[in-house]
């Protein structure tokens, strides 16, 4: 484990930032950066997609799930990304660029296999290949993204990534739709179409670049830094939180209100359209307002859609709910560019693991645990979720304007007023 470090004179610090301006990639490099990074977000996000949005109508339907079963087999979906810690150990022998393709080949896999094997641990096997692929992959894009998009333009960036993703969703969510409504094709058929694809963009990831300059030496080892504690709090919480949606939100549409899987991809086809329009807009609202408005801003959303997902009696209320959820929902890559700019640029990839580890401690139990809370009442899941939402808002007003190196939460600007006023204290 790296520990901190003493903090560095100003010549120092200046002599590292020249370091980390050089670092950041430029002109045509950077277009190669871009383009890599698009291709496989869009790959990434038809593999992910096709199972996504079917896998709670394919496990309802056809392998008879009840609401237990499904928080158990996500919570096992979630321990790949507890253990993406080691993620960081590969980096020492392996370039990232590398091991994401092959991750992202991973995904794939898992994908197309799926509609093989309707059983309960069938789909617990072919869903573990998948997650697998999905975190490793996820926690190496990001890191890669960090790496190589410039500070100044990396909400914009990123916001294209989003937009990127949503447009092959998109594009994924439609064709699903069209295989089911028009073309009556089976499960099996879809998920392995979808498998393929994303294994194809991988291919072409592999085959179509070449291997792209490190950005900043990444450390090698686990790293956990105390002034990083506000990123690692936001993403702990945000794990428990994410998983009250990702698993009980769509459960409660199928189960309670019986939507079928016509109406369910119709329905996650309009969401997609709504973040492609609204990615490159929280792109510029971050740039503009800072991460920590942005974030406040979905935290203080959250609460109130949580609320009423415990109340709700009519299924229009509840795709309303659905659909709001997933919008405040994508304000949440303020999180990256907060970490961005307060990390040193050789922690990236160590501290992108780590998060991810973080983010799936609770992931891996919330399924479960709520799953058991799901029998007795459902109503109880999404006040906890509400519950979560409010620490996550208490947490980000912590967030100063202008965060940075050495100015990472507001405490710390709080503490250094007090000095300032009490020098002999």
């Amino acid at each position: 484990m790296t520990t901190p470090a003493a903090s560095p004179p100003a010549s120092a610090s200046a002599s590292a930032d020249v370091t980390r301006d050089s670092l950041e990639f430029t002109g045509p490099t950077l277009r190669q950066a871009i383009a890599l990074i698009m291709i496989m977000a869009a790959g990434g996000a038809v593999g992910y997609t096709v199972w996504a949005s079917l896998i709670t109508n394919f496990a309802i339907e056809i392998a008879s799930f009840d609401g237990f079963q499904m928080g158990a087999l996500h919570s096992i979906r979630e321990i790949p990304g507890f253990l993406a810690f080691t993620a960081v150990f590969f980096v020492a022998v392996i370039r990232e660029q590398k091991l994401a393709i092959f991750f992202l080949a991973m995904l794939g896999l898992g994908t197309a296999l799926t509609g093989f094997f309707p059983t309960f641990w069938g789909i617990a096997i072919t869903m573990s290949i998948m997650s697998v692929g999905f975190h490793y992959y996820e926690t190496y894009a990001q890191s890669l993204q960090l790496q190589w998009f410039p500070k100044d333009r990396a909400p914009v960036l990123l916001g294209w990534v989003v937009t990127t993703t949503s447009i092959a969703a998109i594009l994924t969510i439609g064709g699903s739709w069209l295989a089911f409504k028009i073309f009556d094709l089976s499960y099996l058929v879809v998920f392995l179409v979808g498998g393929i694809i994303c294994v194809v963009s991988a291919m072409i990831g592999f085959g179509g670049f070449e291997t792209l300059p490190r950005g900043a030496v990444q450390r090698t080892g686990i790293v956990l830094r105390g002034r990083y504690w506000l990123y690692y709090a936001l993403t702990f919480i945000a794990g428990a939180r994410r998983q009250i949606f990702t698993v009980f939100a769509g459960v409660l549409l199928v189960e309670k209100f019986n939507i079928h899987i016509e109406d369910m991809v119709a329905l996650l086809l309009l969401n997609e359209v709504l973040n492609m329009a609204f990615a490159p807009l929280v792109g510029r609202f971050i740039k503009r307002f800072g991460e920590g408005r942005t974030l406040v801003i979905e935290y203080a959303g959250l609460i109130p859609i949580f609320i009423l997902y415990g109340l709700v009696t009519t299924p229009w209320l509840a795709i309303a709910l659905f659909i709001l959820d997933h919008l405040f929902f994508k304000l949440a890559f303020a999180m990256r560019t907060y970490f961005q700019k307060i990390a040193d640029p050789e922690d990236i990839a160590s501290t992108a693991a780590v998060a991810f580890t973080i983010n799936h401690i609770a992931a891996v139990a919330v399924p479960f645990v709520f799953g058991l809370v799901w029998l007795i009442s459902p109503a109880l899941v999404f006040f906890a979720g509400a519950g979560m939402a409010v620490g996550s808002l208490v947490l980000s007003m912590l967030i100063p304007r202008m965060p940075a190196v050495g100015n990472e939460t507001r405490l710390r600007a709080w503490a250094g007023s007090k000095d300032n006023k009490n020098p002999a204290a």
